[in-house]
């Protein structure tokens, strides 16, 4: 029994960044699934184009209007998030990582979400804008791209990057999937120098995804940056550490919220109500609106402890 609990705590990344759903229900289940695809020996790989697979097939159930495709599209997105879960604990417990896996990985969850919100532009085109006779037609599309592209891709970006800074203060560097801009560049200049394409292309995107998440960063870049370099005492850097992780760890439940859960939930619940419309303006709203909190104040921590770096450590601040 205590082989199993430590096996299944090292397939978490930590109890700090899980959310409640996922402790108790999501990544249970992964688990076993995990367990059981590898005694057989399925690859990581294999369970992530699946549950890419089960995502898409779940967005096409969610064109249709009636109870019997909307449950159908509910199961099959749980299936896929399981699988999702799965694949990175068998990574974790296994250590079978590769460059196919982590571009997979990171595409998956787009996959999902284009289908379904394509869907619901598709159901909702030719029915009519509530209390009024007119119908949806181009308005849903625009409503659609401003909830995915401008609202949901940068509230999931900025919280895996805070959900993986939580884990570097916390774990450590090998704890943590924490990267910067200038280093994947490098590595994408290697890639792109020894003719392979498909590591040229992730790095590549993957190098802008990085600059994209530190660009709306500048405060914590500041302080991170002269974290690194500080020659701080072991004592103080603790307490500094501490103090970061303590205004970081009320944050986390947030980081989740923008994520997978909250955002299925409202999705499963305003289809099956035949209103997937609401589901737009959620993101547009509420999730914006916690998106633009999280940002302030986390930003705002990350002043607080530059300036106290500053005070313990002025030879950074020399130039």
């Amino acid at each position: 029994m205590a082989n199993y609990k430590e096996l299944f705590q090292s397939s978490m990344k930590s109890n700090d960044t899980e959310e409640w759903i996922d402790i108790y229900f999501t990544r249970p289940i992964g688990f076993v699934f995990a367990l059981l695809w590898n005694r057989l020996g399925v690859h990581p790989n294999v369970i992530t184009v699946l549950s890419m697979f089960l995502g898409a097939v779940a967005g096409y159930m969610f064109y249709f209007t009636d109870l019997r495709h909307n449950l159908y599209g509910v199961l099959l997105l749980m299936f896929a998030n399981f699988c999702d879960s799965t694949d990175g604990q068998m990574a974790r417990m296994t250590g079978k990582k590769t460059l196919i896996g982590r571009m997979l990985d990171g595409f998956s969850g787009d996959i999902w979400f284009f289908c379904i919100d394509f869907a619901i532009c598709m159901r909702l085109m030719d029915q009519n804008i509530p209390l009024t006779d007119i119908k949806w037609g181009i308005w849903i599309w625009l409503l659609g791209a401003l909830a995915g592209f401008l609202c949901h891709s940068p509230q999931s970006s900025l919280s895996d990057y805070y959900r993986q800074i939580h884990l570097y203060f916390l774990k450590g560097k090998e704890g943590s999937e924490l990267d910067n801009y200038e280093q994947q560049r490098r590595i994408y200049e290697q890639y792109k120098a020894s003719g392979n394409l498909v590591g040229e292309l992730f790095f590549y995107n993957y190098a802008n995804y990085c600059k994209s998440q530190e660009k709306r960063t500048p405060k914590f870049q500041r302080f991170f940056s002269h974290w690194l370099k500080s020659d701080l005492s072991k004592e103080k850097r603790e307490s500094i550490r501490q103090q970061f992780l303590a205004g970081s760890r009320p944050l986390m439940p947030h980081t989740n919220t923008l994520t997978f859960n909250t955002r299925a939930i409202c999705i499963y619940i305003t289809c099956l109500l035949n209103c997937p419309w609401v589901y737009f303006l959620f993101e547009i709203t509420i999730l914006q609106c916690l998106y633009k909190y999280m940002h302030r104040k986390h930003e705002t921590m990350s002043e607080m402890l530059d300036m106290q770096l500053s005070k313990n450590d002025n030879t950074l601040y020399d130039d």
